[in-house]
């Protein structure tokens, strides 16, 4: 991974402004935020500046405005929020640039926050306009990105911004390239892969990436289906993507190629009808799942099997569940799992990382989300990393 500046590469920062590029995509009901997590990833960068002395000016997008202005969407609405996580009074500025940027800047002192308004209210945003950015920059003096969520889009504030300002990647940013990089970058190997969720279809250029990168690739979810027909497994009525049986084929072929271990359930979790422990439930063998039945687990002695191979690996990729978790009982795999995974780097011998919406609901509902070694909140940007795709946000920082 090519170098980049942070926060320790500042000067004397005292009355410069800084423009900090965050998530503040943030899920409201009724007005009000529910969740501050990305508030509290933002605020060690953000307090770590205004400690420092700069003018602290956030920018941020929330929700799809599409290059209008949207009262609903303005974050006008989550001053309050930042305002409780801070602990410091925030300013609103209705404008991303212009005059009332530059009034705002003059009545703030080193040290004050202020936040901008909905940068995708404006068209250019999107578009990653010249003439935005120099609008942008025109008020400030350094540019942090702290919002690896969006790095995967080239935008004004995402992307452009580090092209005509001083550039550098917020903790947060920081914290999110350093895990990837020991996750995938430079691993210590043996390096294990987990790819949960329903449909192949989804990961594909994931599952293609990670055979020619990882020593192990555990497939769980609906998307094992899938690789069970591919080879001949009759899988009942389980949700399974018949058309792709090919392309997994292709990706069997290649992890061979490249000395990747596939895993895939041998023994399964099955039932007749999708609800809350049902009648019908009972473990089998993957080859004697009956016709009326659908597989919505893996079964406790393949699951323990998939521990063996966790504990003879040195780093960990985890995206995605291994059965259907939100519906007890078919959460007990991806708990079991990821319980291994946790006491692993507890004790030190692995360094996990995980990613995914999905992924984290499932961490948090077995526990063990403070114990993994990093845990990105970031959906989109993290499927693309394990895609191995370059993000713009992230190649222009170290541009």
């Amino acid at each position: 991974m090519s170098a980049f500046k942070t926060l320790d590469d500042l000067g004397d920062v005292t009355g410069k402004v800084a423009l900090v590029r965050v998530d503040l995509n943030l899920p409201m009901n009724d007005g009000q935020v529910t969740d501050d997590t990305r508030i509290r990833a933002a605020a060690p960068t953000v307090l770590e500046l205004a400690e420092k002395g700069a003018k602290v000016l956030l920018l941020a997008h929330f929700g799809r405005p599409k290059g209008e202005r949207v009262s609903t969407q303005s974050l006008s609405m989550v001053v309050g929020a930042v305002e409780k996580v801070l602990g410091k009074e925030v300013m609103f500025v209705p404008e991303i640039a212009g005059d009332v940027v530059g009034q705002s800047v003059g009545i703030l002192r080193a040290g004050d926050i202020a936040i901008l308004e909905n940068t995708r209210f404006w068209k250019g945003e999107e578009k990653n306009d010249p003439e935005l950015v120099k609008a942008i920059a025109a008020n400030a003096d350094f540019y942090v990105n702290d919002a690896f969520s969006a790095a995967h889009r080239a935008h004004a504030t995402t992307e452009g911004l580090a092209h005509v300002l001083p550039a550098y990647a917020g903790r947060s940013m920081q914290a999110e390239l350093e895990a990837l990089d020991k996750a995938l970058g430079t691993p210590e190997k043996p390096v294990a892969a987990v790819v949960g969720g329903a449909k192949v279809s989804s990961k594909l250029d994931v599952l293609k990436h990670l055979v020619t990168q990882v020593d192990h690739l555990i497939i769980g979810g609906g998307m094992a289906n899938t690789f069970l027909a591919a080879k001949g497994v009759d899988v009942g009525k389980s949700l399974c993507e018949h058309d792709l049986t090919g392309t997994a084929n292709e990706i069997l072929e290649t992890a061979d190629q490249a000395g990747c271990t596939v895993h895939l359930p041998y023994e399964v979790v099955v039932s007749k009808e999708f609800a809350a422990n049902p009648p019908s439930l009972r473990t089998c063998n993957v080859h004697e799942v009956a016709a009326d039945e659908m597989i919505l687990d893996v079964g406790p002695l393949a699951v323990e099997a998939l521990s063996d191979v966790l504990k003879t690996c040195r780093t960990l990729v985890w995206n995605g569940p291994l059965g259907a978790f939100e519906t007890v009982p078919f959460d007990a795999a991806t708990v079991a799992l990821a319980r291994t995974a946790a006491a692993l780097t507890r004790e030190g011998s692995l360094v996990s990382v995980a990613g995914g919406g999905d992924t984290v609901a499932a961490l948090n509902h077995a526990g063990v989300a403070n114990d993994f070694s990093y845990i990105s909140t970031a959906g989109g940007a993290f499927l693309e990393w394990m895609e191995g795709k370059e993000l713009p946000g992230v190649a222009a920082l170290s541009a």
